[in-house]
């Protein structure tokens, strides 16, 4: 990020920070973790309360989602969507950590051409397991993954099942694979690298790795840190523009609109009657001026609780 938004070490914490609300799009760089990422950013809009959505390795790129304030107590809803990524897979070697920081553990030659591509593609598109790799953030034991990748242990991995949605050729090129993958959670871009090159016979780790979209935000403005930058030499306003509405990642819950009284008692920790809508389960809560309320859960008998609210008493 550009120096007005990176504290460094010993920087000493701005005055001024505040309770700000909302959902940020950053475009991350490669070169930095997404927490220095976040904490760049938070310091930038003087954030009292910040959060990411969906780590990204320092080597990849794109799209990471941040929550502001009242937004992190619904970042789980973030942290569970779909996602799109432009990965680059070199063909013909394998590393040690899946990726370009490994040491070349392979190196053969490439025999393979695009329909021979298009075949393995197709073969992973769908419900597959995959293995977490050892430079993960998964826990076994009580210990991070790739703790135990850096002292040089190998543990045993449970397969996990997860789905690519989509997963479509770019290019081929000096044994190089570009692809574009829609995916679920939890799917490890880099395992899917080193499975594509399995099936082609052939090894491949991951190159490159731009994460290009977020469910629900595929047409949304992305900032990058340069950008922000630049919008905060013209104040906190219009860098208050640039944040999304808390409840634009709750679009896939249908809306509720809450009279007065309704909004008073699930403030309070009690549940009201519904008997006018035939939903159950979780709702996104508005009240009737248009002000988001939080989530309340509908059970079988029209009975709405409140499951997470807005704090609007600050």
């Amino acid at each position: 990020m550009g120096k007005c938004g990176l504290m460094g070490r010993g920087a000493r914490k701005p005055q001024g920070f505040r309770d700000v609300d909302g959902i940020l799009l950053l475009d991350k760089p490669t070169g930095i973790s997404s927490n220095r990422a976040l904490q760049n950013t938070r310091f930038l809009f003087k954030a009292n309360k910040a959060g990411h959505t969906g780590s990204l390795d320092p080597l990849a790129s794109g799209v990471l989602p941040i929550c502001f304030g009242e937004a992190t107590k619904f970042s789980n809803y973030l942290l569970d969507a779909s996602k799109s990524y432009r990965a680059l897979c070199q063909l013909g070697k394998t590393t040690s950590t899946g990726d370009a920081e490994g040491d070349i553990t392979s190196d053969v030659p490439v025999q393979v051409d695009a329909r021979d591509v298009q075949r393995v593609l197709t073969r992973l598109t769908g419900r597959v397991e995959q293995i977490p790799p050892m430079y993960s953030a998964v826990k076994h034991q009580g210990q991070r993954l790739y703790k135990l990748a850096r002292k040089g242990k190998v543990v045993d991995r449970s397969p996990r099942q997860v789905e690519i949605y989509s997963l479509e050729m770019i290019a081929l090129s000096d044994n190089r694979l570009e692809i574009d993958v829609h995916c679920s959670k939890g799917t490890y871009i880099r395992t899917l690298a080193e499975d594509i090159g399995k099936a082609l016979g052939c090894g491949a780790f991951l190159a490159r790795l731009e994460r290009t979209g977020v469910h629900p935000f595929w047409e949304k403005d992305c900032y990058s840190p340069d950008q922000l930058c630049t919008i905060s030499e013209q104040g906190m306003d219009s860098l208050d523009q640039c944040l999304l509405p808390v409840n634009s990642a709750l679009v896939d819950l249908p809306e509720f609109i809450l009279d007065s009284l309704a909004v008073s008692n699930l403030k309070q920790g009690q549940a009201v009657q519904i008997n006018r809508t035939p939903l159950s389960g979780l709702l996104n809560l508005v009240s009737e001026n248009g002000q988001f309320i939080g989530i309340g859960e509908v059970d079988s008998d029209g009975k709405l609780s409140p499951k997470r609210l807005m704090n609007t008493a600050r």
